[in-house]
């Protein structure tokens, strides 16, 4: 997208500062909240606050309010955001200052990592009672396997397996599924599962959901089931399990929408409070996926939570290639 001269000068303005050229820079890694940037630039709530809102009247970050908490993002969409990905491309990955908020945000993630997988740890032989409390799985579970569709897939991928519920679930319309967890505890629960269901062409594996190893366009379905509330960049989350999605396949996410339990971020470790339709709908669509379809589950209770079904699907060539095929036929 191209600026005009004067918004380039404007862009450069907001931007040209020390701490707030820190603040993109951190961003650009993932998304945070104030708080966590506060902590990183070791400033001020106020101060960070003060840059923030600088930066997002100039487009170059979004804010969005979730729950108690405030998050900050680069904006997806800002006209000024190649300028931007241009003057970080600049800077040298050693510079001292710039290390130094690498080192730190890397604490940050870290501490972040360790209270999940210590939940995780407490909680997995009681993984699907806690997700009862909130919502009714039964009819998550039937609108999961329509909105999946029959099948059969020739690979699955369920990225955040947890105790194995997306594989027992789905994995008799695959010929082959693996899934993918940080938690070893959780992977041996899926283990369990797994192996009780008898799905012998199922596979759990310990695995990054940031950064899986697996080649692009591997998988005909891939699930992401009740996960990205517990992830620091959600979006980069999508954009790798949408990078796994073939050609004519299916990319299907089920999370909460949004809400206000702040409990489950106190007691529960989730760092996001549900998802909003249009924030989904932006990371598909930039991930190179076309929205299918957008389920909303209400809760049978005021307490409960409206779980959320979204699918998406890659473009594919062959009903042409088919086509032709039959016309030079």
């Amino acid at each position: 997208m191209k600026v005009s001269s004067e918004q380039v000068v404007d862009l450069l303005r907001a931007a040209g500062e020390s701490t707030r050229l820190r603040v993109l820079a951190l961003l650009a890694a993932e998304e945070l909240s104030v708080l966590e940037l506060g902590r990183i630039l070791d400033q001020s709530q106020p101060r960070v606050s003060r840059h923030l809102k600088l930066l997002a009247e100039a487009g170059l970050v979004e804010r969005f309010p979730d729950g108690a908490w405030v998050f900050y993002r680069l904006a997806l969409k800002s006209p000024g955001r190649a300028v931007i990905e241009q003057a970080l491309d600049l800077i040298d990955p050693q510079d001292p200052v710039t290390r130094g908020d690498a080192e730190r945000l890397a604490l940050v993630r870290a501490e972040r990592a360790a209270g999940a997988q210590a939940y995780f740890a407490r909680n997995a032989a009681r993984w699907n009672e806690i997700r009862s409390l909130y919502v009714d799985e039964a009819e998550v579970e039937d609108a999961i396997l329509a909105a999946a569709g029959e099948g059969p897939f020739d690979e699955m991928v369920d990225l955040g397996a947890g105790a194995g519920r997306m594989l027992t679930l789905l994995g008799r319309r695959a010929g082959a599924a693996l899934g993918l967890d940080l938690s070893q505890q959780m992977l041996n629960i899926a283990r369990d599962e797994v192996a009780k269901a008898g799905l012998v062409q199922c596979e759990l594996r310990h695995g990054d959901i940031f950064a899986t190893g697996l080649p692009g366009g591997c998988a005909d379905l891939v699930t992401v089931h009740q996960v990205l509330h517990y992830l620091g960049d959600p979006a980069a989350a999508v954009a790798e399990a949408a990078r796994l999605v073939a050609d004519g396949g299916l990319l299907l996410i089920a999370d909460f929408a949004p809400h206000d339990h702040e409990f489950l971020r106190e007691n529960h470790q989730h760092r996001r409070l549900g998802f909003a339709d249009a924030e989904i709908a932006a990371w598909i669509e930039a991930a190179g996926l076309i929205l299918d379809a957008n389920i909303a589950l209400p809760p049978t209770s005021d307490e409960g939570l409206t779980v959320k079904i979204w699918t998406a699907r890659r473009p594919s060539d062959r009903p042409a290639i088919q086509n032709a095929e039959r016309s030079a036929a």
